[in-house]
């Protein structure tokens, strides 16, 4: 390559194609491209209930969403993410901690290479197989990059999946992953509506943190729901059945896209339930 072409490249170009799982890019170097990756409020984090406090303000949170918002489903490399229009008010999550509505723009999950871990959260020291994502963003801020920029920008559910028997619904979403096998593949997904994956139970804890992959900005509501939902052992493997790796390279299964939890220094985790 010329040094002409190189000039060109940025160091935000090296970053996002170079940060990983595997044991030279992952998360114990991310700080090393993003500092903010050693902040103050960073997550996941380890969920000590005995020191966690109910804190009878925390209101209970809905979400409405709208169906016909799924656009998209794609593999990035690092995880399945499904994607939402999100250029209005359409679906929404609302309460709970937050002090005004925001709008669904995707959802991803983290998983392990086996059924005893995988889920980014741990609950006194237990992991699930798998954590789901759903990001919103405060329109108050205009845009979801204005939204990044502030610590009430973005709200992140987060549901953990434990094995047990099989979850119709995550099926449905399953079913699209044969369609985006490879890193850069892209799908149609439509009319669903994720919140046919939330538990029955709506209790949650809540705290402030980070995104957990680079950039790691703390920009984030946490609402973390108690009550796990439950799937099968070979639904959870079909996430495994996803490559890291492009169409065109050596396959490299994607079975590994979790953060260990970070430090709480100091933050408070609240609960919604006694």
């Amino acid at each position: 390559m010329s040094s002409v072409s190189l000039s060109f490249i940025t160091l935000a170009d090296v970053c996002s194609s170079e940060w990983g799982y595997a044991d030279h890019n992952g998360p114990d170097h991310w700080h090393e491209f993003y500092p903010i990756a050693k902040g103050d409020n960073q997550s996941p984090i380890e969920l000590h209930t005995k020191d966690i406090n109910h804190d009878p303000s925390l209101k209970a949170w809905t979400a409405s969403y709208d169906p016909g918002s799924a656009k998209t489903i794609l593999n990035n490399g690092r995880t399945c993410r499904v994607v939402f229009d999100d250029t209005y008010d359409r679906s929404m999550l609302r309460g709970g901690p937050l002090t005004a509505p925001y709008r669904l723009r995707q959802f991803h999950l983290h998983w392990g290479s086996s059924d005893d871990h995988g889920s980014e959260h741990t609950v006194d020291g237990v992991k699930y197989a798998a954590e789901l994502h759903l990001v919103h963003w405060n329109p108050k801020y205009n845009t979801y990059g204005g939204a990044l920029k502030q610590p009430d920008g973005i709200a992140v559910v987060g549901v953990f999946l434990k094995i047990g028997r099989e979850k119709g619904e995550f099926q449905l979403f399953l079913d699209a992953l044969d369609k985006i096998k490879t890193k850069g593949k892209e799908a149609p997904f439509t009319n669903f509506d994720p919140s046919c994956l939330f538990p029955t139970c709506r209790d949650y804890w809540t705290y402030r943190g980070s995104f957990t992959t680079p950039p790691c900005e703390e920009c984030i509501v946490w609402l973390l729901l108690k009550e796990p939902i439950t799937v099968s052992s070979d639904q959870v493997a079909k996430l495994r059945s996803l490559f890291s790796s492009a169409e065109n390279e050596p396959p490299v299964p994607l079975v590994r896209n979790w953060r260990p939890p970070q430090p709480l220094k100091g933050r408070v985790v609240r609960a919604s339930f006694k």
